[in-house]
């Protein structure tokens, strides 16, 4: 289960580079990018919450989870900005691949 969110949560960064990128430069963002890549980082979520209740995770791959979420809520605000068409705020963007990059490199420090 972790493996699969580790593999998930990279094709998510993917998609996410592009979006963060797009979003910092004030350029329209693609609803099926967002779309996309919001669902892969949220199966990534759902298999990394099943690997850390089913396996025997240890406290890096506790703490990727917790950050992770705290990724996830500031990847639904920024979400609803795109749905209400308006620009990005920068600072939450860095925020929210900030959160999610750490998350990532703890997990898979974690995995590994």
């Amino acid at each position: 289960m972790l493996f699969s969110s580790v593999i998930l949560f990279a094709i998510a960064a993917l998609g996410g580079l592009v979006v963060g990128v797009l979003g910092l430069r004030q350029k329209e963002i693609p609803m099926s990018l967002s779309l996309i890549h919001g669902a892969v980082a949220a199966i990534g979520l759902i298999t990394l919450i099943l690997g850390v209740v089913q396996e025997n995770a240890g406290s890096l791959v506790i703490t990727s989870l917790i950050l992770f979420l705290i990724a996830a809520l500031g990847g639904f605000v920024l979400f609803s900005y795109h749905l209400r068409q308006k620009p990005h705020p920068k600072g939450l963007i860095v925020i929210h691949a900030l959160a999610a990059v750490i998350a990532y490199i703890l997990l898979l420090i974690g995995v590994l």
